[in-house]
């Protein structure tokens, strides 16, 4: 509470208000209280001693005026997706003017604010635009006061925007691909407001066509036991007063692999593996070949084959040259003569054997014959 020393004035006069309580008076000391201050209050307070001379003393007291709760306005309920809308936060009573922050859940958001003087006290303004759309829905809108006088916790208000928005549909499915006798699960998850509720399946533009082994459960339609037949396009639709939205799921049923993944699992006993198994195969495994050089076994495998090779090469070309050479020799054995000793046998003396033996030669060169 306010105090004063002495003999207490304001604006010249003496105190008069049953407010006002001396609390302490002596020589030396004069104090009072003032109890519900009120921006009356406020102004210059002097005390005086009266003494020969008198003495004064004077103080100023300040009176904050307390602001009020803010309100906000401007709020539809529901608003609609892509509506334009504004929120105005107000507080009165405030000296000196109070502070208006805007929160986005627990995000603090910027708002215009205005200023108005309303005698002693300010009125408060901070408005707020917004464009709606579905991520407004359910959000906390919070209008703060920040003021001296407020020693806690701020005044506050709180406006939960609800927006109505058209559905949007998506198919979550179980199986990534499905394979005949599995069981599959489609989900239709559909977000509107309103809730679009029930939705509606279909396949290939009709009604489902067996309703034993496609069960629909609320949002769900699931396969019991996937087959051939189970090949289509399924639709899910779902609507409120906002609209329609469908998604689609082209299924397709794989045939069952006919040969099975190997095991992971490691037989319960061992089996010792065969020698002469590893012996077969230790060149193209490479578990059984360990560390040592992958090339070693290569690099001997082919100078065995070049070295056969040309043996082979070799051999072969001898028994080319021995078969022509003894083709050769068989065509060309017998006796041979002289040219004169060819002419001698029919004639009677040795010039007309050289004769004959000339004209042999002669007629030899024509017949000659060509053996390969």
């Amino acid at each position: 509470m306010p105090k004063a020393r002495s003999c207490p004035f304001k604006k010249k006069h003496f105190l008069e208000d049953n407010r006002i309580e001396l609390v302490h008076a002596s020589w030396s000391e004069l104090t009072i209280s003032i109890s519900d201050v009120t921006l009356s209050d406020e102004g210059m307070y002097t005390c005086s001693l009266f003494t020969m001379p008198v003495r004064t003393a004077k103080a100023y007291l300040t009176v904050l005026g307390v602001p009020e709760k803010p309100e906000i306005d401007g709020l539809m309920k529901p608003a609609m997706e892509g509506d334009h809308i504004t929120l105005t936060c107000i507080t009165q009573g405030s000296k000196p003017a109070a502070d208006l922050r805007w929160f986005r859940n627990e995000k603090e958001i910027k708002g215009a604010k205005e200023v108005n003087a309303s005698g002693k006290t300010f009125t408060v303004r901070s408005s707020l635009q917004l464009h709606v759309d579905r991520n407004d829905d359910g959000v906390a809108y919070t209008c703060k006061v920040d003021h001296v006088a407020l020693t806690q916790t701020p005044q506050q208000a709180t406006e939960v925007l609800e927006v109505h928005y058209a559905p949007r549909v998506e198919i979550i499915h179980s199986l990534a691909v499905p394979q005949e006798g599995q069981y599959l699960k489609l989900e239709c998850m559909s977000k509107g407001n309103p809730p679009p509720d029930p939705v509606m399946w279909t396949k290939d533009g009709g009604e489902l066509p067996d309703l034993d082994r496609m069960i629909v459960e609320g949002r769900e339609l699931t396969f019991t036991s996937l087959n051939k037949t189970d090949n289509g396009t399924y639709r899910c639709e779902a609507s409120n007063h906002l609209g329609t939205s469908s998604a689609e799921y082209v299924l397709y049923v794989y045939d069952v692999p006919t040969t099975l993944p190997p095991s992971t699992t490691p037989p319960l006993h061992p089996i010792p593996p065969d020698p002469t198994a590893l012996l077969g195969t230790h060149a193209s495994d490479p578990t059984v070949t360990g560390n040592r050089d992958p090339n070693a076994v290569g690099q001997h495998g082919t100078d065995h084959a070049l070295i056969g090779g040309v043996v082979a090469v070799v051999v072969f070309v001898t028994l080319c040259l021995i078969i022509v050479l003894g083709r050769y020799l068989a065509r060309h054995k017998g006796t041979y003569l002289t040219n004169e000793a060819k002419g001698a046998d029919d004639a009677p003396d040795a010039d007309t054997a050289i004769i004959n033996a000339e004209g042999n030669h002669a007629h030899a060169e024509e017949k000659k014959e060509y053996f390969i």
